[in-house]
């Protein structure tokens, strides 16, 4: 019988009954084919990796991280419920240490949810791993982790989550924004005024296969997760990097997959995108599971491999090294241009978010005090073409005193204002309100 070396939590939730729509990409059959490729290699049968059942998130859960307009009822169904507590589950099994690492095949994905939720942007209503990371930080006291984004879109929904912190460190390799959705993520998105240095975009031409991905991770990412020593390593391994992927133009194999995945070594993977249903999404699930588990990935291969893989193109390789040497120079070897920041001063950014799936235009409007001291709180005005507006303020973990003080008259100033809604998510007291 075959055994796996690490233990490996498996989280199944295929959503049967949700879809944006029956002909789109993101529907019910994106994970009935992986789960059928899971039975009949026999996955399940192999001692050591271990299947869990799912269970719903609860609204307590999503407002740790999210401001939902006009509330969580509104822009979530049972699935994204189920979606989200799919990763708690595989949390728990690692936390408690049952295994040693887990993958969460859970749909609908997250990571272009932001921190306010109008609607769906990107396929994405929920943040999956922001709600688990912040449910294992107030459950287990865990405070430094990284999370490595491998979808071939920008995850720009998890950097607006992560922008103000100083101890989540965000790196994204994805598609080079200039080609794709979302249109963000460039080397110049380093994280705002208490965070400089902590959110790393790594844009990618497209063409690029595994050789690029893994000179990437290989001399750039593992170093800088040497660096940032986290207690905990988040993989959000979205699969639509695949030559096969229909929406995307990158040149990555299945085989490659597994061979990431097995260099790094992620605590948990959170499955994200990936729309090649049938020839490639099966594939490089099972290539991850397998690496996940520590197993020989050498016979993971896609059925049209052979005639359809072609190798990265020479030109690319070369763009990539240049790439790379930049961005050594700037994240680890001390060529990061901060921008001053006295303790104190609230730092003001107004910005328009365009919400594609859901047609939602949103413009906002932030302020966050700058401290030395913790993340610093911050508050965020929301004006979208739903006619909402409101103000949503953040107190992080942590929280100085005066952060706290200025958390509080923000929201007391808030609720005097003419808003539709004023929330106060406030993590040091572990209160939610809202009026």
């Amino acid at each position: 019988m075959l055994h796996a070396v690490r233990r490996t939590g498996l989280v199944f939730f295929p959503a049967y009954d949700w879809a944006i729509s029956p002909s789109h990409p993101e529907r019910e059959e994106r994970l009935l084919y992986t789960q059928d490729q899971v039975l009949e290699e026999g996955l399940l049968d192999i001692d050591g990796i271990i299947e869990y059942r799912v269970r719903p998130a609860g609204f307590e859960d999503i407002r740790r991280i999210h401001f939902c307009v006009p509330d969580e009822a509104a822009v979530t169904t049972e699935s994204h419920l189920i979606s989200a507590g799919g990763c708690l589950v595989a949390a728990d099994a690692v936390l408690k240490g049952e295994v040693e690492s887990a993958f969460a095949l859970v749909r609908p994905p997250g990571h272009h949810a932001m921190r306010v939720v109008h609607g769906n942007r990107g396929f994405c209503n929920i943040n999956n791993e922001a709600v688990m990371i912040e449910y294992i930080r107030e459950k287990y006291g865990i405070r430094r982790v990284a999370i490595v984004d491998t979808d071939c879109h920008h995850g720009d929904g998890s950097q607006d989550i992560y922008w103000h912190d100083p101890n989540t460190l965000f790196i994204s390799i994805h598609q080079d924004g200039r080609t794709l959705y979302p249109g963000s993520g460039f080397p110049h998105e380093t994280g705002g005024p208490n965070a400089q240095g902590m959110t790393i975009n790594i844009p990618l031409p497209p063409q690029t296969g595994e050789e690029g991905f893994l000179y990437v991770l290989e001399e750039l990412v593992m170093p800088l997760l040497e660096k940032f020593e986290p207690e905990l390593v988040i993989n959000s391994a979205g699969q639509d990097n695949h030559f096969n992927d229909p929406i995307t133009n990158m040149n990555f194999s299945a085989r490659g997959y597994a061979a990431l995945n097995a260099r790094l070594r992620p605590d948990i993977a959170v499955l994200e995108g990936g729309y090649a249903v049938e020839n490639a999404l099966p594939y490089v699930n099972v290539g991850i599971i397998m690496a996940m588990a520590g197993m020989d990935t050498s016979c993971v291969k896609e059925p049209n491999y052979d005639t359809d893989y072609r190798p990265q193109p020479s030109e690319i390789t070369g763009y990539i090294a240049d790439l790379v040497d930049r961005l050594r120079g700037v994240f680890l070897e001390g060529g990061l241009k901060t921008v001053p920041c006295e303790e104190g001063e609230v730092v003001q950014r107004s910005r328009d978010i365009y919400y594609d799936t859901d047609n939602i235009h949103e413009r906002q409007h932030e302020k966050i005090r700058c401290c030395k001291a913790c993340p610093g709180a911050f508050s965020i005005a929301s004006t979208s073409n739903r006619g909402q507006h409101i103000l949503a303020v953040h107190v992080p973990l942590g929280a100085c005193r005066a952060c706290r003080d200025i958390g509080s008259a923000w929201f007391e100033e808030g609720t005097r204002g003419a808003f539709t809604h004023v929330y106060l998510q406030d993590r040091v007291r572990g209160v939610y309100e809202k009026t």
